[in-house]
């Protein structure tokens, strides 16, 4: 069934502000390592705090970015795609929340410019084509992919909580990126690529700190 365009934007307006203002929930449990404790010095808290914060970010914008696909695609099959994938990635939003609580960190004040900056992305890909839109996603994944994998060396060796939290989300990305392949993804040009590289280091380098 064809959802009506006021139905997409009150469903977009309302993904938007579950994602800023309103504590997520997840549908699965937070991911754990049975039998070990994580005991961290405040600095080693500080540390790991910067890098959950900034892996919270790169949540908030997932939000926004297949938000924005669902929005743009008049596909409805891959509506309900985009849709679902949100939906799980709304576990690592709670995840990375709930860790950040854990160890007395703050999320990043700017969540709302990046969830606008990632949502104009979105919108963006999407327009210019489902296939297109689905290229992004595989490489958006694939960077997030590698930058999860940098944080499970940076993260401290006894943060078991947090490197049980990056590693299922690090195989959770590996196949969001593969089931858009599956759904026709064209390889983006290697200068977009650059580009959404820059971006991203702009964003993580602000969120370590804001």
């Amino acid at each position: 069934m064809q959802t009506s365009p006021t139905d997409q934007f009150l469903t977009t307006v309302d993904a938007a502000l579950r994602t800023l203002f309103v504590t997520p929930r997840a549908a699965l449990p937070c991911p754990t390592l049975p039998g070990d404790t994580t005991a961290l010095t405040d600095e080693e808290k500080t540390h790991a705090g910067a890098l959950m914060r900034v892996n919270h970010v790169g949540e908030v914008c997932a939000q926004a970015l297949y938000t924005a696909q669902a929005f743009a695609t008049k596909n409805e099959a891959l509506r309900a795609h985009f849709i679902r994938a949100s939906t799980e990635e709304t576990d690592h939003l709670a995840w990375t929340e709930q860790r950040l609580k854990e160890l007395g960190e703050h999320k990043s004040l700017l969540n709302p410019l990046w969830y606008a900056g990632a949502f104009g992305l979105g919108l963006l890909a999407g327009r210019l084509g489902d296939r297109v839109s689905l290229g992004f996603v595989v490489e958006t994944e694939n960077q997030v992919g590698g930058h999860l994998n940098s944080h499970l060396e940076r993260l401290p060796v006894n943060d078991h909580s947090s490197r049980a939290i990056v590693a299922q989300m690090r195989d959770d990305e590996t196949r969001h990126a593969q089931d858009a392949t599956n759904l026709g993804a064209i390889e983006l040009p290697l200068i977009v690529k650059r580009l959404m590289t820059a971006a991203a280091k702009v964003m993580t380098t602000v969120a370590h700190r804001i």
